[in-house]
């Protein structure tokens, strides 16, 4: 795990995921929404991880529970192909990446999550 993305703190990728759904008309709780869904964190410990100085790789590393529809989540973030990501960090953190991508292009946090939840 030497990707830079790993090392740095949750709350300042948390912020910038945020800011790109505002940017587009979406909220802070869109968000969560989303973020919940996937990794399995409560609102209220999502919150307060937003508060402390934990990494991006500590946070995806300790989610209680990564959502089993995210095996569904193709196509490419960042210019990388998410179905070739070999390392399960870096999958997880570009999964994420795609489903705020999604809700910032103009999708809703129901047809997101109902197109993930589909078995394929």
């Amino acid at each position: 795990m030497s990707d830079k993305i790993f090392t740095m703190e949750f709350r300042k990728i948390y912020d910038l995921l945020v800011k790109k759904a505002v940017r587009k008309m979406h909220t802070p709780e869109e968000v969560n929404e989303l973020i919940c869904w996937i990794t399995g964190y409560l609102p209220s410990d999502l919150n307060k991880l937003t508060e402390e100085p934990i990494t991006y790789a500590d946070f995806i590393l300790n989610a209680p529970h990564w959502n089993d529809g995210s095996k569904n989540i193709k196509g490419k973030i960042c210019g990388v192909r998410i179905e070739t990501i070999e390392d399960p960090t870096m999958w997880k953190i570009r999964c994420l990446d795609k489903i705020i991508d999604e809700l910032a292009k103009g999708k809703r946090v129901d047809q997101i999550i109902g197109k993930y939840e589909k078995d394929e």
